[in-house]
């Protein structure tokens, strides 16, 4: 079973600017928690114990925000803030552990994850990119759909969503022999890197997560720097595809991109409807501004 998932967090977030001049854009609120916490609960659900951070000097509060902070706890104890002292002891379940490794050099995604080799060994893996909140759109859970067939296939797994066929020249488009259904895998022959509008071969979009076998690791190790002068995942996952069969996986949620503002901004409404606590009060709000 896959225990372990990768979440790089070393990039500068420019396109959060200003905000995340001095804030990790991670750690930006969607409601009343960082953006961070509902990728890491995706994680959890689906059975992940090991989070492996791949960061930089500057998001050292990334790593303190699942740490204990003994003097808060101690303080809202004392104060006999039950309540809140429950919500900051149980962001993580006690059985999962964070580590982090530093990403020296910001030289892509490829890069940020070869960084996590040593500490995945020889075993598969996840990784979820944390600009990606992942919304249940039913009581499954996608990456733990994503691992189930990865253990049935053995076959590296990429997350894609639909996405209307105006669109597909913004995003990176898998290339299928044939369209799978919400839930299901079908074998990826391709990503084709933002194709012309009709000469896309699906609308099918790499979304930000996946779960990949250990050899991807020493794929990664040879693989020269792509686009931007960077070390690309697709590349190595390219690569891979020469010797073993890669399939998308089609989700069932939806998504929203929280490294831009706007996405960002339609998550906190997602979210904020669905607040146990604060939802139906939110939902009236926005009502009464008649948005």
């Amino acid at each position: 079973m896959i225990k372990k998932a990768i979440l790089p967090v070393a990039g500068l977030g420019t396109r959060f600017l200003p905000a995340s001049k001095s804030i990790p854009k991670e750690m930006v609120t969607v409601v009343d928690r960082p953006a961070i916490e509902y990728v890491v609960k995706e994680a959890v659900e689906a059975g992940i114990e090991q989070i492996i951070l791949v960061t930089h000097s500057s998001k050292a509060s990334i790593e303190n925000y699942f740490d204990r902070n003994f003097e808060l706890e101690t303080t809202l104890e004392q104060k006999k803030k039950f309540d809140l002292l429950k919500e900051i002891t149980e962001i993580l379940p006690s059985h999962v552990s964070v580590v982090s490794v530093r990403q020296p050099q910001p030289l892509g995604l490829g890069h940020a994850v070869l960084c996590a080799k040593d500490i995945v060994g020889d075993e598969a893996f996840a990784v979820l990119l944390p600009d990606v909140l992942v919304k249940s759109q039913s009581t499954e859970n996608d990456l733990a759909n994503m691992i189930a067939q990865y253990q049935q296939s053995q076959a590296a797994q990429i997350m894609v969503e639909a996405v209307p066929d105006q669109l597909v020249d913004q995003y990176g488009i898998v290339d299928v022999a044939e369209v799978p259904t919400q839930g299901q895998s079908q074998v990826m022959q391709g990503i084709v890197e933002k194709p012309a509008i009709g000469e896309a071969p699906s609308n099918l979009s790499v979304i930000g997560r996946y779960v990949l076998p250990a050899k991807i690791m020493q794929l990664l190790e040879k693989t020269p720097r792509g686009a931007g002068n960077e070390i690309q995942l697709t590349d190595a996952i390219a690569m891979l595809q020469e010797t073993e069969t890669v399939e998308a996986y089609r989700m069932l949620g939806q998504t929203f991109d929280c490294g831009s503002k706007l996405g960002y901004l339609k998550a906190v409404l997602h979210y904020g409807i669905a607040h146990p606590k604060l939802g139906t009060q939110f939902a009236e709000l926005i009502q009464e501004l008649k948005i």
